[in-house]
């Protein structure tokens, strides 16, 4: 048996609500957890606020199927079959989003924006943006192994927020992103709160006040 791989085009779902008014505005891209939706992640950054100023983008993994449970179309962002090649076909798709959301409203500023899973995309994307990215803000996921500190660099500032009892995203590999990402020079701001594997109340208080702080 030989194994082979071949390159072919797929489509992408992502949600937009644009921002209230005319001209530019900052954009807020988001990244969902394993077998979530970008429903899901548009909720989690409409509870940011002041949500309405910012162009919300929700993306959505390339890689869907049914939530067995309640037969909802969920996606995920990569397996480890064939990785680096899903890396590579997520980072063009994730520019292709935001490339074409500009089009329509030039962005003053870019942050993203991530839960689970989906911390991992938000930090290779924010990693090799061809924009300026401004900041991010993750919650229950940890900073992938093979981003540099040069790349890393490039993420201009970080909220990074963990649940004491989240079980997955450990007070060890949680402090060593925390290490990583000041070791990179990036502003990072670090927030531990009571609670699981969540975005929780917690989080969305500190986010809003971050974005505040990045724009201003």
């Amino acid at each position: 048996m030989i194994e082979r791989t071949i390159a072919t085009t797929t489509h992408g779902r992502f949600l937009v609500e644009p921002a209230a008014g005319t001209g530019p505005a900052p954009m807020l891209v988001g990244f969902h957890g394993y077998g979530e939706s970008a429903d899901i992640q548009l909720d989690r950054l409409r509870a940011i606020s002041p949500a309405a100023e910012w162009t919300t983008v929700s993306v959505q993994g390339l890689h869907r199927f049914y939530d067995r449970r309640a037969s909802d179309v969920v996606a995920s962002w990569m397996t480890r079959q064939d990785r680096e090649l899903a890396i590579a076909d997520n980072l063009a798709y994730v520019s292709a989003v935001v490339d074409e959301v500009a089009r329509d409203r030039a962005p003053t500023h870019i942050v993203f924006a991530g839960f689970s899973q989906g911390v991992a995309m938000t930090f290779r994307a924010a990693a090799a943006s061809h924009r300026p990215v401004h900041g991010v803000v993750v919650a229950g996921g940890d900073i992938p192994p093979e981003i540099d500190a040069a790349a890393l660099a490039r993420v201009g500032a970080a909220l990074i927020c963990r649940g004491a009892a989240d079980a997955w995203y450990t007070a060890a590999i949680f402090g060593e992103d925390v290490r990583r990402l000041r070791a990179a020079n990036v502003a990072v701001e670090p927030l531990e709160f009571d609670g699981g594997h969540e975005w929780s109340a917690e989080v969305i208080s500190a986010a809003t006040k971050f974005l505040q702080r990045l724009r201003s």
